[in-house]
């Protein structure tokens, strides 16, 4: 049996699958996909991925897409108390290692929730403004 067929679907997209088919019997002819069934259909594809939920429940792959970019949109678009915030780490002090003094040697990956990623190699006897840098990546000035 190919893959998306419903015997080898996982439970809650098997789930959603039967309750677009139940809607479909229901309908009237070219009634709109009811915006709950769209939004549990963005949070499957959002787990399961694009192609498959689309050819699994099934809906037409551009309008799930569009869908899933506008949740993914608003998603990036956070309310400022909601928004990440920069957290210094004291490197620990348990008695058995040191750390030199003014000694820095680190990796500094950063992603922002529109999906933009930044990585940073430190080498150097001070290191630089980490608060501002992360601040500028995740707040750019327009």
């Amino acid at each position: 049996m190919r893959s998306g067929q419903p015997n080898d679907l996982p439970g809650h997209v098997e789930r959603l699958r039967k309750r677009f088919e139940r809607w479909r019997r229901r309908r009237k002819p070219r009634a709109r996909i009811p915006d709950s069934l769209w939004a549990a259909a963005v949070k499957v594809a959002g787990t399961y991925g694009l192609h498959r939920t689309a050819r699994a429940i099934p809906v037409e792959y551009y309008s799930l897409k569009r869908r899933l970019d506008q949740q993914s949109a608003a998603a990036g678009r956070l309310e400022p108390s909601s928004q990440p915030t920069f957290v210094e780490l004291a490197p620990a002090n348990d008695g058995f290692a040191t750390v030199p003094a003014g000694a820095c040697d680190c990796t500094l990956e950063l992603e922002d929730p529109a999906g933009s990623k930044m990585r940073i190699h430190l080498k150097a006897a001070t290191p630089p403004d980490l608060a501002a840098l992360c601040r500028s990546f995740w707040n750019p000035v327009p």
